[in-house]
């Protein structure tokens, strides 16, 4: 019997040895590497066609400058999305349910942003905080909110798909245990907690995607704001 609700997010380990570690390397091995074929097969077009489209939609509103983080986004993106659903399989780890994770993610990535901007063009970083003909008395208070919510955005970036998949993590828990619950005693309710996990799994999938994708995103609008 579990004890905490909240421990299937703590990192597993076996002998000491912590799970964390071959769960971060696993995606990795689920990328398709480029063959040595002239001709791809469907799968690999396929692959190939997503990051052709997800590039041209990120890297649009950029500048040429910003043209340099496609490898970084791109593999960014593929990361979290391999790790978002593989999540969702029984008996597996979730390394992005983790705080420190997203926030060990997102932290560098933000800060490499600003520096950008802070090197390359100080005054446009810096003018962000204070609006065009703010009141005088308006001013302190204004860089103060702006340089909070400045600072706030890689906490915002971790706390935002932590929750997302925490959230949905736990429902599904919840209803799995209510399914195998009423299984004996109500098998008509027990089906149809079955259906409807079914059905939340699948959204589950489509959370995955998109938190994976509005990381990214706002790492993207980020550094259009730098460069």
């Amino acid at each position: 019997m579990m004890l905490n609700l909240f421990s299937q997010f703590e990192s597993p380990s076996i002998m000491g040895f912590p799970l964390m570690i071959p769960a971060l390397f696993l995606p990795i091995i689920l990328v398709l590497s480029p063959c040595r074929r002239w001709l791809n097969n469907r799968l690999m077009s396929l692959q190939n066609w997503l990051l052709a489209r997800f590039n041209f939609q990120l890297l649009k509103p950029l500048n040429f400058r910003g043209h340099k983080w496609a490898l970084v986004l791109t593999s960014l993106v593929v990361y979290l999305t391999s790790m978002n659903l593989l999540g969702l399989l029984p008996y597996i780890y979730t390394p992005t349910a983790q705080l420190s994770l997203n926030i060990g993610l997102a932290f560098p990535l933000w800060a490499a942003t600003v520096s950008i901007g802070v090197r390359k063009q100080p005054t446009t970083a810096f003018g962000h905080m204070l609006p065009r003909s703010t009141p005088n008395p308006l001013i302190p208070i204004l860089i103060l909110v702006e340089t909070m919510s400045w600072l706030l955005r890689p906490l915002a970036l971790g706390i935002r798909i932590t929750a997302n998949l925490t959230a949905g993590h736990l429902l599904i828990h919840l209803l799995s245990q209510g399914a195998v619950a009423l299984i004996f005693a109500l098998p008509t309710v027990a089906g149809l907690v079955t259906t409807v996990l079914a059905l939340l799994m699948i959204l589950e999938a489509a959370v995955a995607l998109i938190q994976a994708y509005v990381f990214v995103l706002l790492l993207s609008l980020y550094l259009q704001e730098n460069t």
